[in-house]
């Protein structure tokens, strides 16, 4: 059992370890921007992305606006982990999950146990997820963006660190939903993935076919029920002989938290695995993969260097960019790029896109880009 503590605490090391790294990618991309000597977008770094990009990628071999050829390797490693161990990456490395998690530890501190929403309503709203699944990732190939960026309550966290009143100007919606899945997580744990997340709801329909589950033995199951209170996702656990629900995140807090040794097993086809041996595979799996597609140099999720006399197209424009480089790009001198945009001349030409709105309120990057297209800078 002291040895089932231990994993337990090292499994949780490791989600901080990705939240924290995955947090400080955000802030940097804040503060450096996403170009290529800069930090990746949270997009960039979350697998969905490359799952909104694919009609795009498949129709023209392009990808939409922050999603990179890195963005597809971790869906499909992700893809990969979730037909091998059915939906590991929710449990074992999704930050926002780890986020979720770290909040409902805080209300099992404030309010000694976590609330169970009665399974009447319950059952209907898991289906949510999955029409969120068709929603966002139907919206993205029609319109070739990303669609639900301003509703995404995973951007909007990573944009805290812009100050609240940014993140409410840009992503009113995205907050809104993230104060909500994080009271949610207090009360109920992992509220967003049960609910509301598209990721989920794809990981969940592709381990349909995984050989990997988790089975009770009722011949040394003593019926404590400490399965079913530990399972995050709510599972009635010490009720099943297999736990095979789409909805099981395999964060294995039932195989840790299981005083009877034997009484819950790790599964894959007909192999026995340690909740160890489950853990480290999964990680290896998904880093491992991670590693070889850098060294073979298909992970990329940052945009290629401009090239000195290159121009691009106004659509390539990020808020990240000066005013300076905006002009340099477009092949526009200062004075005229001012003029289109309509800007007054005390802006430094040094201000980021997206600062502009300090000197003139009203400014907003896509506005920039329509002026830019209307005045033939194509």
């Amino acid at each position: 059992m002291k040895q089932k503590k231990l994993l337990k605490k090292l499994r949780r090391i490791v989600l901080a370890i990705i939240l924290i790294f995955i947090t400080y990618e955000a802030y940097m991309h804040q503060v450096l921007g996403g170009g290529s000597d800069g930090s990746p977008s949270i997009h960039a770094l979350c697998p969905y992305g490359a799952l909104e990009s694919l009609y795009t990628l498949f129709s023209s071999g392009t990808f939409i606006q922050k999603i990179f050829s890195g963005t597809v390797v971790l869906f499909i490693i992700s893809v990969i982990l979730a037909l091998i161990f059915r939906r590991s990456f929710c449990g074992l490395i999704c930050p926002f999950g780890a986020l979720q998690e770290f909040f409902a530890l805080l209300g099992k501190k404030l309010f000694g146990k976590q609330l169970i929403i009665p399974k009447s309503i319950d059952k209907p709203l898991r289906l949510l997820k999955y029409g969120v699944l068709l929603l966002t990732a139907g919206a993205a190939w029609y319109t070739a963006g990303l669609w639900m960026s301003p509703y995404d309550p995973w951007a909007a966290y990573a944009h805290l660190l812009e100050g609240i009143s940014a993140v409410i100007e840009e992503f009113p919606l995205g907050f809104a939903l993230l104060i909500i899945t994080i009271i949610g997580s207090i009360l109920y744990d992992r509220f967003f993935c049960k609910y509301l997340c598209p990721m989920g709801a794809f990981l969940a329909i592709v381990s349909k076919i995984s050989p990997n589950k988790i089975k009770r033995n009722e011949h040394t199951c003593i019926n404590c029920d400490i399965c079913t209170e530990a399972c995050p996702m709510n599972i009635e656990v010490a009720q099943l002989k297999e736990i095979n629900s789409s909805e099981c995140i395999n964060c294995q807090l039932c195989t840790l938290s299981c005083p009877k040794n034997g009484a819950l097993e790790i599964k894959f086809s007909k192999k026995l695995l340690t909740p160890l041996t489950f853990i480290v595979l999964s990680l290896t799996l998904y880093f491992g993969g991670i590693l070889l597609a850098n060294t073979a140099g298909l992970y990329n999720v940052l945009p290629q260097p401009v090239a000195e006399g290159e121009t691009i197209s106004t659509e390539e424009l990020k808020g990240y960019m000066t005013l300076e480089d905006v002009a340099k790009y477009t092949g526009t001198s200062l004075e005229e790029l001012y003029e289109i945009l309509n800007l007054p001349g005390n802006i430094p030409p040094a201000t980021k896109m997206k600062e502009v709105k300090n000197y003139v309120p009203d400014f907003e990057v896509s506005t920039a880009r329509e002026l830019l297209q209307q005045a033939g800078k194509k």
